[in-house]
């Protein structure tokens, strides 16, 4: 059974799921957590990624200009706001008990790992730039591919998929989590970034989730505050290693990246790509127990050569194109509880009739927000979606 400490009160633990996991799922045990927590509705883009303080009872979203913090009863406790970038995925860095996502300014050509002290996280309305809860580490390897001149032209043609340009067909990162080195089950924490990939189905060389990893344990000497009208460069020259996933083509890339340790896999929860000869899966599973094999990167300019990852061979197949997949959501947010539970985050425009609750944000009648929750669900492995609703399961 998975406990809190004295941060969550009385009230909480009277929602906590009292059913057994369905033998079928072989699931070891249930958590003690709610099984639905509500983000709240803002002025923003949709939610882009959520990340679990399970310790302290906290949650974190990712609204694309503004984190939010929530206890697990969904009440708000603080904001960071004054992003004009692209905050993306999040992840909990147990290690540090930090958060950690991608944040991205593509007219710059600046992307970054943000990283969020969350225990100076505690009003509403801090300043991403200004109230010293926000740091910044610069990604020069995401540069150097988004802005590669692949055509040979001499230009460097911007934020746009209609062109030959963008090495691996990148358009920046999104899917961040923690976990071990690829084919180890355990040992230190390595953070993985996931390339945003433009879906451009005029050519072959986009085909390919591009991953890269690095130890953050050094990452102190890099950390600067964000300036977003002087973007920074400080950060690693490289990663520690990029990884390739053959998954056939997605419309930008891996939106959300997880580690989970039940199954010992990575996942990768994508927007449906728009090539006819791929299965446009919109869920994938990296083999975590498989070592990286050195081989060819297919469908390049030129033949190239990286390090390839294996997908998990079960779920959904595509003998045609060799790629596996489940048909699944999880782009808008992944929490891996690592015991066969997790939550996957929902999403979607709303219209405010009236001004919102006096503690989140007011604006006046009929203005269009975004809503972001998560949902409890469980492991079930089967096809063609491996997870279910708990609360769908007690029925």
């Amino acid at each position: 059974m998975r406990k809190f400490g004295a941060v969550l009160t009385a009230g909480i633990a009277a929602t906590m799921l009292t059913i057994a996991a369905p033998a079928s799922a072989a699931v070891e045990s249930k958590p003690e957590l709610p099984e639905h927590i509500h983000g709240g509705t803002w002025p923003t883009s949709h939610l882009q990624g959520v990340a679990l303080d399970e310790a302290n009872g906290h949650m974190y979203w990712s609204f694309t200009q503004m984190l939010v913090k929530t206890d697990l009863e969904g009440n708000l406790i603080g904001t960071v706001e004054g992003l004009t970038g692209h905050l993306g995925d999040l992840d909990f860095n147990a290690k540090d008990g930090r958060i950690y996502g991608s944040l991205e300014y593509k007219a710059e050509e600046a992307f970054y790992i943000a990283i969020f002290d969350g225990r100076k996280i505690d009003r509403v309305g801090m300043d991403a730039e200004t109230d010293g809860v926000l740091s910044t580490v610069h990604l020069d390897e995401v540069v150097a591919d988004y802005t590669a001149d692949m055509d040979g032209d001499g230009q460097f043609d911007g934020d746009t998929a209609d062109t030959a340009d963008h090495r691996y067909g990148c358009s920046g990162i999104d899917g961040v989590a923690f976990g071990p080195e690829f084919g180890k089950s355990g040992g230190k924490q390595k953070l993985m970034v996931a390339y945003g990939v433009y879906s451009n189905t005029e050519r072959a060389d986009n085909d390919h989730q591009v991953i890269l990893e690095y130890d953050v344990a050094n990452w102190r000497k890099y950390e600067r505050p964000l300036r977003q009208d002087e973007p920074h460069r400080s950060g690693p020259k490289e990663p520690g290693g990029k990884y390739f996933a053959y998954t056939g083509n997605t419309t930008y890339g891996v939106q959300n990246l997880e580690y989970d340790a039940y199954t010992g896999n990575w996942f990768m929860a994508v927007y449906e790509g728009e090539k006819e000869q791929f299965p446009n899966y919109s869920f994938f599973m990296v083999d975590g127990s498989a070592e990286p094999q050195r081989g060819e990167i297919v469908g390049q300019p030129e033949p190239e050569e990286g390090e390839l990852l294996s997908l998990v061979e079960d779920g959904l197949h595509d003998p045609e194109s060799g790629t596996y997949g489940w048909e699944f959501h999880g782009d808008y947010g992944i929490v891996s509880l690592d015991n066969g539970y997790y939550y996957f985050a929902e999403g979607g425009p709303v219209e405010e009739d009236g001004p919102v609750e006096e503690d989140g944000p007011v604006e006046e009648n009929g203005q269009a927000k975004e809503d972001g929750e998560v949902y409890l669900h469980e492991w079930t492995g089967e096809a063609p979606a491996p997870f279910t609703k708990v609360r769908e399961s007690a029925k």
